[in-house]
């Protein structure tokens, strides 16, 4: 699709542990603030972990709740199975033309998305 992706939750941590089977596409990179909020409030998280996932959100742009992706995200809960924070994180892509990055299977068919699934190494 364009040059923006929003990375969902799953893909950093497959990044972050090096689990990627292929590199992230050239792109310009964006995350929902709810996938901070997921990231960082993980009850186990180490500070080695930590240390990793903030330096990826050092060099992403971070993308607020602003009220069309709340609208969308609303439309989102009513019309498919989603869970607020997906809905949140695929409201963010489709509001911002960003494809979504995942390996959430979730995500496929949701309306107005275009997901680029990942593929990890065990």
């Amino acid at each position: 699709m364009g040059s923006l992706a929003v990375l969902d939750t799953n893909a950093i941590i497959y990044l972050v542990n090096g689990q990627l089977r292929s590199p992230l596409p050239l792109k310009r990179f964006l995350v929902s603030v709810i996938t901070r909020i997921e990231l960082l409030g993980w009850k186990d998280l180490g500070p080695v972990e930590e240390a990793a996932i903030r330096k990826v959100l050092g060099e992403v742009r971070e993308v607020g709740l602003e009220e069309a992706m709340i609208l969308q995200a609303i439309e989102l809960r009513r019309s498919t199975s989603l869970r607020v924070p997906d809905a949140i994180v695929a409201a963010t892509a489709i509001v911002t033309g960003a494809d979504l990055i995942s390996l959430d299977r979730t995500f496929i068919g949701v309306p107005g998305l275009n997901l680029l699934p990942i593929e990890i190494q065990i």
